[in-house]
């Protein structure tokens, strides 16, 4: 058979075959043709396709082109056709809020990859999702998730389905990327809808941030009278709440290197100055990352805290909220992850 020889008028061709055809001719001629808004999978296609192609008669070329030209003329309107390409047309007409949650998830998909709409829910609605879905499904999701997210997940999800789903995972290995995409697409469109609402983060955050950055004597104030009025809703508050006497409570001993090795000197010497000189609870925070660093870097520390002097409560806090910023920063970005302040077991 000879590979080379033209195709004819009879040759049943696909309709990716004519798609290929249309596009050399319009390729050929000159023309700019924009591909790269297609899925990255039919780029793919469509080049093996291309690549496929070798002598086409006259005869044939001239009947693809007619039967594409009759298609076009008989569309009577054209739209978007897909979620992100509505987002594009829309955004423009809606208001401000919406439109910025609009363009921000249409800048997180990328070649048909709808993961980022699902990996930005919140955990509950990620529970739901390990609820709701086959086992399988959530064992890819949970793949897709920071190890931070993912672990919050799984300690949210009832023990047997998280046992289930952790199996699960097992089985995810040869997965193709084209799957993953199509699930990732089909959650997107079930869980990913924008809600919009006056604020973006949840009350329990929302208060969290704040008493983040209040000071330690009003913050244990505002923390007692919660429990006295909302025992559960204060209980949440103290989960999302950070702060430097939390560090030998929520930080692994295996990760405090990691956690001071981004904070300047400087800074970490007037926050151990101060920590070392304080109440007993950041006393104590103080020495839990001195007794989980070598002994060398520990020296070094304490030198640093000695020379930094006596220093101001208010830089001191300042110090010590600068270290616990980016030891959260750590956190969300899944480099390392909180215990659970009502975990009995030391999992350090």
């Amino acid at each position: 058979m000879n590979i080379h020889a033209p195709l004819d008028a009879h040759t049943q061709l696909s309709r990716r075959r004519k798609a290929a055809m249309i596009v050399q001719m319009i390729v050929g001629d000159g023309s700019q043709l924009s591909l790269s808004q297609l899925p990255v999978h039919l780029q793919e296609l469509l080049t093996q396709e291309l690549g496929a192609l070798r002598l086409v008669d006259r005869d044939t070329v001239a009947a693809v082109a007619e039967e594409f030209l009759g298609e076009v003329e008989a569309i009577g309107l054209t739209a978007p056709g897909t979620r992100d390409g509505a987002i594009l047309a829309l955004a423009d007409h809606l208001s401000p809020e919406l439109a910025d949650k609009l363009r921000k998830q249409t800048a997180d998909v990328r070649n048909g990859d709808h993961w980022p709409i699902i990996t930005a829910l919140p955990v509950d609605k990620l529970v739901t999702i390990m609820m709701a879905e086959s086992i399988e499904v959530c064992a890819i999701t949970l793949s897709k998730l920071t190890v931070a997210k993912a672990a919050d997940v799984l300690t949210q999800t009832p023990g047997e389905r998280a046992r289930r789903i952790s199996l699960a995972m097992s089985r995810t290995e040869h997965t193709s990327s084209e799957a993953v995409r199509t699930i990732g697409a089909a959650l997107a469109d079930e869980y990913g809808q924008i809600a919009v609402g006056a604020f973006e983060k949840a009350p329990v955050q929302r208060l969290g941030d704040i008493l983040n950055a209040t000071r330690a004597d009003r913050r244990d104030d505002v923390l007692e009278g919660l429990n006295d009025d909302d025992p559960e809703f204060a209980g949440h508050v103290r989960k999302a709440i950070f702060t430097f006497k939390d560090i030998a409570h929520r930080i692994k001993p295996i990760d405090i290197p990691n956690c001071i090795r981004e904070v300047p000197a400087d800074v970490l010497g007037r926050a151990m100055s101060g920590a070392l000189a304080g109440e007993e609870d950041v006393r104590a925070a103080a020495e839990f990352i001195l007794a989980n660093v070598s002994q060398r870097i520990a020296a070094q520390m304490r030198d640093d805290a000695e020379d930094a002097g006596t220093v101001k409560k208010a830089d001191a806090e300042a110090a010590m909220s600068e270290v616990t910023t980016t030891i959260r920063s750590l956190a969300d970005a899944g480099k390392i992850v909180f215990r659970d302040p009502d975990a009995a077991e030391d999992d350090g």
